[in-house]
């Protein structure tokens, strides 16, 4: 997977292992310049220099302008990226940066639940920094396969009794209707982990009211089938083209074979990197990042895997 825009290099650190099957990596400008700011939540697009482009959470320190801090799980199932991190990059290396951008952020609340599962913890850790430094009510559960697999434990300890871990081998699945009230009241929940965690969190928080709880998600969710595409119209209101959306096509790429260039990396709608502003027109929303009020508004979308709900959108490009 190419990302479709130059990325500043940036230099491998350190790389350090923190669970079985999980590295973090520590990086750095080759000059030693200060980075981009982020903000909990965000995630950067590291281009590996085997050509492949991943998505990956910062879990450091928001407050160190010099470094960045991810972690990488080896995913034994995946497309070699995470192999290549964990068998053949090296601290010296130099990789490329997009981003960071952020479509998780924390929003203030009276207090916080947090839910990871496995290397789901990666784009809480700064969260749960940020609401110790404000002040602010918290609680962390954090499910794994086993303890030696769960990341990050040591640091997590020092926060005491705010923390629960429950290995799976222990403790079963996590007990999520003692953890999740019929009503959440003040509190907020962010949620990452594996797909069938976010699936049961989900469903767990139906009733809620929108924006109670976040996720996010690092493989879009299965389809149900009813969601084949068809044909539509695409009115590009600043280049004064109009452009035909067959059902066969993304509009991602109807754009990109018309010449128009827009950036994207995932193209499963997980990152936000497309992101594109609808002027007239309802998107038929497919992402992963909308929440229900932000899909209502209607004022964006994600031209990878989203399309028109109507025969005709109205774009800002």
């Amino acid at each position: 997977m190419a990302i479709d825009t130059p990325a500043a290099e940036l230099l491998v650190a350190g790389k350090t292992p923190v669970s079985d099957g999980v590295v973090t990596l520590t990086l750095t400008r080759p000059d030693g310049g200060r980075l981009p700011d982020w903000a909990p939540g965000a995630h950067l697009d590291l281009v590996l220099p085997n050509g492949l482009t991943r998505q990956y959470s910062l879990c450091g320190d928001r407050w160190d302008a010099r470094s960045y801090r991810i972690g990488v799980l080896r995913e034994p199932a995946g497309r070699g990226g995470s192999a290549f991190v964990h068998d053949e990059l090296e601290i010296g290396d130099v990789v490329g940066l997009g981003g960071p951008r952020n479509n998780f952020r924390l929003v203030p609340a009276e207090r916080y639940l947090f839910v990871a599962g496995g290397i789901g913890i990666t784009p809480l850790l700064p969260m749960i920094a940020q609401a110790e430094m404000l002040g602010t009510a918290w609680r962390l559960l954090y499910g794994g396969r086993t303890r030696s697999s769960m990341a990050f434990l040591d640091e997590l300890g020092a926060y005491g009794d705010k923390v629960t871990l429950r290995p799976q081998d222990e403790h079963g699945l996590l007990d999520l209707d003692a953890w999740l009230p019929a009503s959440p009241g003040g509190t907020r929940v962010y949620c990452c982990g594996p797909g069938a965690l976010l699936d049961a969190v989900e469903r767990r928080c139906a009733g809620w009211p929108p924006g109670r709880l976040r996720t996010e998600r690092f493989v879009a969710p299965a389809q149900d089938g009813t969601t084949a595409g068809t044909s539509f119209e695409v009115e590009l209101r600043r280049s004064g083209r109009t452009l035909t959306v067959t059902r066969d096509q993304s509009l991602l790429r109807a754009l990109g074979d018309a010449g128009v260039p827009v950036l994207s990396s995932c193209r499963q709608g997980l990152c936000g990197t497309c992101e594109t502003t609808v002027l007239d027109g309802v998107p038929d929303h497919r992402d992963s990042l909308l929440d229900e009020t932000e899909r209502a508004a209607g004022d964006c979308m994600f031209v990878c895997v989203s399309r028109s709900s109507g025969p005709r959108l109205v774009l800002d490009l």
